[in-house]
């Protein structure tokens, strides 16, 4: 009897650890769900803010350092586009520059530099455009702050550049030339640009920037399309220099613009 009553316990404290086994397993499972779904979420919102890859490169006319050996400025040939401003005019045509090299003490590495021989904005590296003179307009306001737009009117079509974003603070400082003018301190940076009936569309965005700001660059009709193209300088830093290009000839969906290539120089030491 004895016996019987002790297999009827053993067999119930069996079926007991088996069943807490089998919930702290399928805990364990949602845990690692849970988990795999996040890193999921997490991979994607990466791949989305790297997704952009330059349609083709553009190099500016700066110093550039070299890492292990390599050195973008060593990418530019006599077949890349220089779009250069010449007596108040504007131009695409070969690239005519000079190599400089030298050592950067920061780095501590070579330093290549791109001499133009001319007054360049950018160099491309697209051998389809038409070279020669191009229709550009006067810039007379190169920022765009929040609550603020600028207008511009080519081939009979109106283009609006739109600011948003919250002003922190503001001061006057001394740009070149000693020019007094208005800085203001930016966050959650939004630029739009509509043009005639097309829908208004978001050029870029930047949460904030360290004593910087965008500026246009250059309005006109690199792609030879009879629409407004856009060259911006984005720094989003005092020791980046990033120049952004948009082309009408690219854009999709009903928008005026596409960016097509965008290149980010450190310079901090």
């Amino acid at each position: 009897m004895k016996k019987i009553i002790l297999g009827i316990v053993l067999i119930s404290t069996l079926c007991s650890c088996n069943k807490t086994q089998e919930k702290k397993t399928d805990k364990k499972t949602d845990i690692v769900k849970q988990s795999s779904e996040k890193d999921s979420v997490f991979l994607n919102e990466k791949t989305s803010d790297e997704a952009f890859q330059n349609d083709f490169d553009i190099l500016l006319p700066r110093s550039y350092r070299s890492y292990e050996g390599k050195n973008p400025a060593l990418a530019l040939t006599e077949n890349w586009i220089a779009l250069y401003e010449e007596n108040g005019s504007y131009y695409l045509g070969k690239a005519g520059f000079k190599i400089d090299k030298g050592f950067d003490e920061c780095s501590g590495d070579s330093l290549v530099s791109i001499l133009p021989n001319n007054k360049a904005i950018i160099f491309l590296d697209n051998t389809d455009l038409k070279t020669g003179k191009i229709k550009s307009l006067k810039i007379n306001k190169e920022k765009i702050w929040p609550k603020e737009k600028i207008t511009f009117n080519f081939n009979n079509l109106d283009y609006v550049l739109r600011g948003e974003g919250k002003v922190l603070s503001e001061e006057k400082v001394y740009a070149d030339g000693d020019k007094e003018e208005v800085y203001k301190k930016v966050e959650h940076y939004k630029l739009y640009l509509k043009s005639g009936t097309s829908k208004e569309e978001l050029l870029l965005t930047e949460e904030t920037f360290n004593d910087t700001f965008v500026v246009l660059l250059f309005a006109g009709d690199i792609d030879g399309d009879g629409k407004l193209d856009f060259v911006f300088g984005a720094n989003r830093d005092y020791e980046e220099e990033r120049v952004i290009l948009f082309l009408s000839s690219k854009a999709k969906n009903g928008n005026a613009v596409k960016k097509v290539s965008e290149i980010a120089v450190q310079f901090d030491c």
